[in-house]
């Protein structure tokens, strides 16, 4: 198996993982709200922690998306600001990386 095929299978296995945790997000915060007051004061700071946590799941799934489309069309492993070669240990590391160590550490 080449290096692609093993970011596509590590990929598409990322992004199962984060739209499963996307869905059980959305379905803790469809929970319907507590009678009590002081209850459901609580509850509603927990879901801004879950809408937190949904906006980077979110953010995350977008980027691993990215990355299966960037094989796809044969970029992948690409700079995409730079054009240069992204390490394969940091792809290795982060199979969703777009950006080279030095672009990224730029943008840091």
């Amino acid at each position: 198996m080449t290096d692609t095929e093993q970011a596509r299978v590590k990929l598409a296995e990322m992004l199962e993982e984060l739209q499963a945790r996307e869905a059980h997000l959305a379905r803790d915060m469809d929970a319907p709200p507590s009678a009590d007051s002081e209850d459901r004061a609580s509850e509603e700071s927990d879901d801004e922690a879950l809408e937190a946590q949904g906006r980077l799941v979110a953010a995350e799934i977008a980027s691993v998306k990215r990355a299966l489309a960037r094989i796809e069309d044969g970029t992948y492993g690409e700079c995409v600001r730079c054009g240069g070669e992204i390490a394969p240990a940091r792809l290795q590391a982060r199979p969703e990386a777009a950006l080279c160590i030095d672009c990224a550490s730029r943008e840091g």
